[in-house]
């Protein structure tokens, strides 16, 4: 039997429009804040990594997505008898810019939590 993870252990990518995702982040913050769902909908995260470029003899440090096209989004998705949460699944489903969750229609692909907080910290 699959073991299911507490609720603010549970990290999932979502397929966003390429070049949205500041924007999509952003309209899915507001919307939390709106329709109450801080309590099921935790961190949203555009997976970026800093880069050192030289150019034209000058280094400049930029910062660029690493997943273009994905968010990261730590959120109660599954409950204990690992069902969607339908409240949580339909939110994301319906920001605008958002195409669907990474993994088969009704089974969205679960991410470790070890990586993406370490990630967030940066």
């Amino acid at each position: 039997m699959a073991q299911t993870l507490a609720g603010k252990d549970q990290w999932y990518v979502v397929h966003v429009l390429s070049g949205q995702e500041n924007k999509v982040r952003e309209n899915i913050l507001k919307r939390v804040k709106t329709e109450e769902m801080g309590d099921l909908i935790y961190e949203v995260l555009v997976p970026t990594e800093r880069v050192s470029e030289i150019k034209k003899g000058k280094k400049s440090e930029t910062t660029r997505k690493f997943f273009p096209g994905y968010l990261i989004v730590n959120m109660h998705l599954l409950d204990e008898n690992n069902q969607l949460v339908g409240r949580t699944w339909y939110f994301i489903r319906d920001t605008p810019g958002v195409i669907g969750f990474a993994g088969t229609k009704d089974n969205p692909f679960q991410c470790g939590n070890q990586k993406w907080t370490a990630c967030s910290r940066k």
